[in-house]
């Protein structure tokens, strides 16, 4: 996941809404508006009355609640006050007149990442370093890194909180980066990225934080895994670093806390780690990936079309790893795609329409097939 470091790849008030969500349905229906049609590229034939949702900063990784009527995102503005990633959500607007309008479901403090939907969707799973201080955690010194890498936190653990900002619990408890949490369809098991056995492995545990398995063991990055529709399998990047040169440079960032995302593919295995396949061979980073809705195809983010490695769009390719389209034609950067869990829309974050800054920020579509 990860999205606060990845805009170095591509170069307003807050309102409250209100947490009872019992008398919500479980579909929506976006504005129709002449401005969404702006906000589309001719080639991006699959996104129909493409809506913004956020406006300024850096807002990404927004993911559905289970009903389809609310999204969890991070977000970071200095403008605003927020000067590393907390997590809010908000209502999706379904009349023109509606706004986005998102409330801080975080501390406030530290730094947070990856949030994702609760059973019920009166609770939202993220991760946190708010335990280990209230200050931003430092960020790398690229003068001394001369490298683009990630930081991996060992101080993020992962939380539930309710909707009114409330920590409800906390799921993990360690030295180790325990983070970029997502559900099953189906509310029952969570899955994240740790790095507890000394490598950057997935593991999966129930919704309570119970029968704790690994699920990968291979040297290198496993991360950003999302379950199938049908919940029997995984989806994620990976690393793999495979000369003794490329194995030595994995082992000693990771011994600083820090890992170098520009070479990944994706994989897919069954939620125990049997049936590992490697679905992408496109070079790059290929990363953020979701399944489509049929369980057969899946949506990601890839820099592999471009020759500088700053460009990133959406493409879509079969499980079998053929039939690969691109999906989106964004002169930036296109990534974290989701699509609703009734398989009618497509939320994901880009730097569209930003007026030349480095804003990212959250769009919603209609998906065509």
């Amino acid at each position: 996941m990860n999205r606060i470091y990845i805009l170095l790849f591509a170069g307003g008030l807050l309102a409250a809404c209100e947490s009872d969500k019992s008398a919500e349905t479980s579909a929506i229906t976006l504005p129709e508006t002449s401005v969404a049609d702006t906000l589309r590229y001719e080639q991006e034939g699959h996104l129909r009355n493409v809506r913004q949702l956020t406006f300024g900063g850096d807002n990404a990784e927004a993911y559905f609640s289970f009903d389809n009527q609310y999204l969890t995102l991070q977000r970071a503005q200095e403008s605003a006050d927020i000067p590393c990633d907390q997590i809010f959500y908000g209502k999706i607007p379904t009349t023109p007149e509606e706004t986005f309008d998102m409330k801080l479901v975080s501390t406030g403090k530290g730094r947070t990442t990856c949030s994702y939907f609760m059973p019920g969707d009166q609770e939202i799973i993220f991760a946190s370093t708010h335990l280990s201080g209230d200050a931003c955690p430092p960020g790398i010194d690229r003068n001394v890194i001369k490298k683009y890498v990630w930081p991996i936190y060992s101080e993020f653990e992962i939380f539930v909180s309710d909707l009114d900002g409330n920590i409800k619990r906390q799921l993990t408890d360690n030295d180790s980066y325990d983070a970029e949490a997502t559900l099953s369809p189906d509310g029952s098991k969570i899955v994240f990225t740790s790095t507890r056995n000394g490598d950057l492995d997935l593991y999966v545990m129930n919704v309570d934080g119970s029968d704790l398995k690994q699920v990968t063991d291979g040297l290198g990055y496993d991360g950003g895994a999302f379950f199938s529709p049908d919940g029997t399998k995984l989806i994620f990047r990976a690393s793999r670093p495979q000369t003794a040169e490329a194995i030595a440079e994995y082992k000693e960032l990771l011994s600083q806390n820090l890992v170098a995302p520009s070479d990944m593919e994706l994989y897919t295995c069954n939620i125990d780690g049997s049936d590992l396949k490697q679905i992408t061979s496109l070079g790059k980073a290929n990363w953020a990936p979701f399944m489509h809705p049929s369980g057969s195809k899946v949506i990601f983010s890839s820099n592999h079309a471009s020759e500088s490695g700053r460009l990133f769009n959406l493409f879509m390719i079969n499980l079998d790893g053929t039939g690969l389209e691109q999906i989106t034609f964004d002169g930036e950067f296109d990534a974290f795609p989701m699509f609703s869990y009734d398989g009618k829309y497509l939320v994901f974050a880009s730097n569209r329409n930003n007026g030349d800054t480095r804003d990212t920020n959250v769009f919603i579509a209609e998906w065509v097939e």
